[in-house]
C-alpha cells in the first residue's frame, strides 16, 4: 500500500498525530465531560488549545457536544483501541526511545 498525501491511511495517521487529539479522546472514554472538567482531567492543556482540539474532533466526527458536554461518537469510540495500543507500545518501548535519543545527543 502506498502512503500518498491523500490516502485514507494518511488521514488516520493525521487524526492521532496531533498531540492533543488522542488525549482528549482517551479522556472521554469514560463518558461525557464539560469543557472545564475535561481540561482538569487532562491537565497541561490551555483552554484555547482544548477549544481548538474539540472543534477539530467535532469536525472530524469523532466527538459531539450534547447538553453542554463533549462525548465520543461511535466513530470516536473506534479509535480507543488503537490509542490504547499506542499507549502499550509506549510503556513497553518508551525507555528504549529515550535511550536512543540520549545516545544521539552525546555522539
Amino acid at each position: 500500500m502506498d502512503f500518498l498525501a491523500d490516502c485514507r491511511t494518511r488521514l488516520a495517521f493525521d487524526l492521532v498525530a496531533n498531540t492533543w487529539n488522542p488525549v482528549v479522546l482517551w479522556a472521554l472514554r469514560l463518558g461525557p465531560r464539560r469543557h472545564g472538567e475535561l481540561r482538569r482531567t487532562i491537565g497541561g492543556i490551555s483552554a484555547k488549545v482544548l477549544t481548538e482540539t474539540v472543534r477539530r474532533l467535532e469536525f472530524d466526527g469523532l466527538i459531539e457536544r450534547r447538553e453542554g458536554a463533549y462525548t465520543l461518537t461511535p466513530l470516536g469510540e473506534t479509535l480507543l483501541a488503537p490509542i490504547e495500543g499506542f499507549g502499550r507500545w509506549a510503556a513497553e518501548h518508551g525507555d528504549d526511545v529515550v535511550a536512543a535519543q540520549d545516545r544521539a545527543r552525546s555522539a
